[in-house]
């Protein structure tokens, strides 16, 4: 990875309010750069520089950070999840994507289904995925406006799905009903700066051709993202070809929902003509591998899609399918599953698999104008991983250390619009081996390399 400093007009003799010395920074851009021994500046919530720690010397701040044995980088973005189903975690294990949905899920959602239950399953989930270091997420459910306010009410960033799906719920009799509650809800949030909606039609086999058309223009109206779930199961591309003729993104293809607005989620099996479709129109594909792999619901070949350029986030999916909103142990599975699945082990390299949890999220979502990398006048929404305890030690790759060693528990720090929503104080544990000596024999084996 390269070293060189990330170019910033330097900065003397400056006040800001806060200032990070960390033995490592990856910022996102330049693209597969990591910076050890750099300092991060940002100051009424945007960054303001990424900059050697020695060039530091002349400037002050209301907070100083002192993380030596950190690495710093742009806070995760989860860009598919369905917060309110926390409610619902852990519901129907070992059964099949439909088995599960229709003898688990949708009874139990039919029971529970109310603007409170979206709203405290969401609150639940966003203090999960804050903990988590992550600090945007696009969720796709029932009742989003509440959803919406669990999010802001937690501190977090969310782009909310405007819910399409062909039956009844508690929330809308029929289609035109909920495209009526997905124009609302652009209404409602489009001076927001921190919820942006997206048009969140479940799944081809669940919506209409007359409905996707509706769904297609109201994005468009909106300049909005198409959210959708699509080729998650073999299943589903069989039955497709049943009543259409076509597997499901050829036909979203010929209605003109697939271009640079389009979300593909899960996409676990796409043939060669679907993803070359996805490519030319630039479209954006989620990954979920847990819950790909819970529901049995086949192996996405990502590293394929990566090399034809389609644009890849991480997404967690809800809890009920995970089991927890965890987007870095879900990159880290998304990473080594890959590289088995292209039989090849230079695929997925971290640099890539890491921009996917961040700036690749930011993308597909449309608010990398704003997040998912630390650049100057972007939001200071970051994170520290302690990268100092005896399970992460020698650090030889800071990234690599980042993403094959550490966990969810060693964030210790995230920042959301330069606000600390989460500090973690270490536990002093009373054992007979002192953690800093071997900390220091594992630097000393590092050093003779």
């Amino acid at each position: 990875m390269s070293l060189t400093t990330p170019i910033f007009e330097r900065v003397k003799n400056m006040h800001v309010s806060t200032l990070i010395h960390a033995g490592a920074v990856m910022p996102m851009a330049p693209v597969n750069s990591v910076f050890t021994h750099h300092s991060v500046l940002f100051d009424n919530g945007k960054v303001v520089a990424v900059l050697p720690t020695q060039d530091c010397s002349t400037i002050t701040a209301d907070e100083v950070y002192e993380l030596p044995n950190h690495i710093v980088l742009p806070g995760f973005v989860n860009a598919h999840t369905h917060a309110p189903m926390n409610l619902l975690r852990g519901m129907g294990a070992d059964l099949s994507l439909m088995d599960w949905l229709q003898t688990k899920i949708w009874p139990a959602e039919g029971k529970l289904m109310s603007p409170e239950f979206c709203y405290e399953g969401s609150l639940l989930a966003a203090e999960e995925m804050i903990r988590s270091g992550i600090t945007c997420a696009s969720d796709h459910y029932f009742f989003s406006e509440d959803i919406a306010r669990a999010f802001t009410d937690a501190g977090m960033k969310c782009s909310v799905s405007g819910i399409v799906i062909g039956f009844p719920s508690a929330m809308a009799k029929n289609d035109d009903d909920y495209l009526h509650c997905a124009e609302a809800l652009f209404e409602r949030f489009h001076q927001s700066r921190t919820v942006r909606v997206t048009v969140g039609p479940h799944a081809p086999y669940t919506v209409c051709d007359e409905t996707l058309v509706k769904v297609r223009d109201l994005a468009i109206r909106h300049n909005a993202k198409i959210h959708m779930h699509v080729d998650e199961t073999q299943t589903e591309i069989e039955e497709s070809l049943q009543k259409y003729g076509v597997r499901p993104i050829e036909r979203l293809s010929r209605l003109r929902l697939i271009n640079e607005n389009f979300i593909a989620v899960h996409c676990v099996h796409p043939n060669d003509n679907e993803q070359a479709i996805l490519a030319k129109a630039k479209a954006s594909v989620v990954h979920c591998p847990c819950s790909n792999l819970k529901l049995a619901s086949g192996f996405a070949p990502i590293a394929h899609m990566m090399q034809q350029g389609i644009n890849i986030a991480i997404g967690t999916d809800g809890v009920a399918s995970n089991d927890k909103l965890d987007l870095l142990g879900e990159t880290r599975l998304a990473a080594m599953l890959g590289k088995a699945i292209a039989g090849d082990t230079t695929s997925m390299k971290v640099a890539d698999l890491l921009y996917s949890a961040t700036l690749g999220g930011a993308k597909a979502l449309g608010w990398d104008d704003r997040i998912g990398s630390l650049e100057k006048g972007k939001d200071a929404d970051m994170i520290a991983v302690d990268l100092g305890g005896f399970d992460t030690q020698p650090v030889y790759d800071p990234a690599s250390q980042l993403l094959y060693s550490a966990g969810r528990e060693d964030i210790s720090h995230v920042w959301i619009d330069g606000r600390l929503v989460v500090r973690k104080q270490q536990t002093v544990m009373h054992r007979s081996l002192d953690e800093k000596k071997l900390q220091k024999m594992a630097q000393t084996w590092q050093n003779r390399i």
